[in-house]
This record gives structure tokens, C-alpha cells and sequence, in this order.
């Protein structure tokens, strides 16, 4: 028998039915993503940081680990599971958010600033890897969590946070490596990358409150909707 679901969450989760089937095509679409990582290697696989210089599959171990504390929490129906999974959902889902709009936009201009031309992937292997965690993580958070209770400063700190962790391991992979994971990296200046990562972090938390409307408006929250549009004034 499932847990009590939340008052504002929409369907019941953690459970054995419809929550554990969720998580699990998540988990296969990630394990995939992995496996086709490993069966076409490139240069950047085996320098310093391997795969893990992309924040592509820093988001997607994010999201993979989101996933397993899920299914775990709907096989065991443990609450501090389920509590771990929306822990991490605070991270990963505004992060595939922000990988995806990054990715596909970028791309949509010239995907070689994203991709040397060897290395472009096939349709369904770069929607596995740029879309699908979105696709995934959203539909977990609108049916299957319970409300965000993270603020408009919050997001922003965390978001910053994130953005220049990620702009410090890669400048130090560079001293490692001599090169950039991302051929756009390549073409800026330090100040220029600066900006890159400064403008990544408003994405994200924009994306963090884009999300927390699309939930009040998905689960009819009102209060969630004016925040999202309004942060600053609903500290």
C-alpha cells in the first residue's frame, strides 16, 4: 500500500504502480545514454575528467541518481527515500532545464560550437542525452512530487553556486588537458566565459520558477503561480 500522498501532489508516490513504472523508462533512457557514451568514445573520454568534463552527463548522473532513490522509495515505500528524491529533483530537473535550452539553442544557431562535426550524434542517442532527462524530471515533479518549497534568492544562490562549481572544474580540466569539452569554449575569452556561466545561472533560476508555475498551474496552486512570476516580493 502506498504512503499518504501529499495534499498538493497529484498522484500517489512513492508507489509500486504508476510512480515505480515512471522512474524505471527513466532509469533504462539514462542507462542507455551511459552505455552509448562508453561504445563510441572520444579524445575528451580519456583526458582528466573523462565524460565528466560535459555538464551533459553531470546532469545526467544528477538526474540518474534522482531516479534510483525514486524507484527505490516506490519499491520500499520509505519516506526519507522519497525524501532524497526530491532533494535532488531541486538540482537536476532546473538543471536539465538548463542543459536543454542551452543545447538545442546553441545547436539551432551552429552545432559545431557544441559538437565538432565527428562527434554529431545521431537524432535519438542526442535526444536521450539533451532532452529526455527534462522530459522525465518534469513529468516526476508534476504528478509524482510534492510542491518545491525553494524561494526566488534561494534558487538564484543555488544556481550560482552550481554555474560556477562547474566553471571551476572546467578551467581546471583545461589546465589538465589543454582543451575545452565545449568548442565554444574554445572561441571565448575568460571575461567572455564569465558571462557564458553568469547568464547560465539566470537561466537556471528561471527555469527553477518556471517550473514552480507550470506545477501551480498543473495542481491548481495559485500561490505558487504569483510566486514564480513575482519572487522577489514573495520573500
Amino acid at each position: 500500500m502506498a504512503l499518504q500522498t501529499h495534499p498538493l501532489q497529484r498522484l500517489s508516490s512513492p508507489s509500486r504502480s504508476f510512480s515505480a513504472v515512471v522512474h524505471i523508462i527513466g532509469l533504462l533512457s539514462y542507462s542507455y545514454s551511459f552505455w552509448y557514451l562508453q561504445q563510441f568514445p572520444t579524445e575528451i573520454h580519456f583526458g582528466f575528467g573523462g565524460d565528466f568534463q560535459f555538464l551533459t552527463i553531470i546532469g545526467l548522473a544528477l538526474a540518474t541518481a534522482t531516479f534510483a532513490f525514486g524507484l527505490l522509495a516506490d519499491l520500499t515505500l520509505n519516506p526519507q527515500l522519497f525524501g532524497i528524491k526530491n532533494a535532488l529533483s531541486v538540482c537536476s530537473t532546473p538543471l536539465e532545464f538548463l542543459i536543454s535550452i542551452l543545447y538545442w539553442s546553441i545547436s539551432a544557431i551552429d552545432k559545431s560550437l557544441v559538437f565538432p562535426p565527428e562527434f554529431a550524434l545521431p537524432f535519438l542517442p542526442d535526444f536521450g542525452f539533451h532532452a529526455m532527462p527534462a522530459v522525465m524530471l518534469t513529468l516526476d515533479l508534476m504528478l509524482l512530487s510534492p510542491p518545491w518549497t525553494i524561494k526566488g534568492y534561494s534558487a538564484m544562490a543555488l544556481s550560482i553556486c552550481l554555474g560556477f562549481l562547474y566553471f571551476g572544474w572546467v578551467e581546471y580540466c583545461f589546465e589538465r588537458n589543454g582543451w575545452y569539452p565545449y568548442p565554444i569554449l574554445e572561441l571565448l575569452k575568460f571575461w567572455q566565459r564569465v558571462i557564458l556561466f553568469s547568464v547560465s545561472a539566470v537561466l537556471m533560476t528561471a527555469s527553477t520558477l518556471a517550473l514552480k508555475w507550470l506545477y501551480g498551474k498543473i495542481n491548481g496552486i495559485e500561490e505558487f503561480k504569483k510566486e514564480a512570476l513575482h519572487p522577489i516580493k514573495m520573500e
